[in-house]
């Protein structure tokens, strides 16, 4: 069943974190968590072509902090500090008005080895109208097996313009999906072409977590 399930969820608790981290009473809940979604939304359409691996949103009582895990921090920052001035001023029109927003900005060392830039990449290709094998195993090649013990990359939809929807996928190394302790970072991108949409699929298998540091300080995002 770990094929069908998503990794991440599948591991919450054992060896993965929620990307939201902070707790509130029962009447702020909904507010709290539709202003996350908001936020990840409008920071993820003005980011589109700024390597965005991940967004971490951490909140207390009077602040919203908010880290952005990018390979390009260069292009986030823009010249002295423009573009993130704007996300911050956006983000501000989104939360409550008593609330301090602060953004950090966290480089992505490996962007070769992280499932949501792999996935994003192969997607800009597949807009292009590059052959899917082709982006597919250009990727795989990229990504360091010196780093990583395996990858797996699956493409779904119409295929080459073809008139039936498939499924094809490509792995290197080993992916264990069942295996609780593997620590596997999963990405799902969706690519707009002109015979439709293809789903993209990334799964990197990094290491296992060792049974004796089970518990709260080995929880990775």
């Amino acid at each position: 069943m770990g094929q069908k399930v998503n990794p991440t969820g599948f591991r919450l608790g054992v060896s993965k974190s929620h990307k939201s981290a902070w707790f509130t009473n029962k009447f702020d809940y909904v507010s709290s968590l539709k202003e996350d979604y908001v936020i990840r939304q409008s920071i993820g359409n003005k980011l589109k072509d700024s390597g965005l691996s991940k967004i971490i949103i951490q909140r207390t009582p009077v602040q919203v902090e908010i880290f952005l895990h990018t390979s390009k921090p260069g292009l986030l920052f823009g010249r002295a500090g423009e573009s993130l001035t704007r996300i911050k001023t956006s983000i501000k029109q989104i939360v409550s008005k008593d609330k301090i927003v602060r953004l950090n900005v966290i480089e992505v060392k490996n962007p070769e080895a992280d499932a949501q830039l792999i996935a994003q990449s192969i997607a800009q290709q597949l807009s292009k109208r590059v052959a899917f094998r082709k982006a597919v195993r250009q990727s795989l090649t990229k990504v360091p097996l010196n780093l990583v013990k395996g990858v797996k990359i699956q493409v779904g939809g119409r295929l080459n313009g073809a008139e039936i929807a498939r499924v094809e996928w490509l792995r290197e190394g080993r992916v264990p999906l069942q295996t609780i302790r593997a620590d596997i970072d999963y990405a799902s991108v969706e690519s707009h072409t002109m015979y439709g949409v293809l789903g993209i699929k990334v799964w990197v298998f990094k290491d296992l977590i060792s049974t004796k540091n089970f518990g709260r300080e080995t929880f990775v995002y």
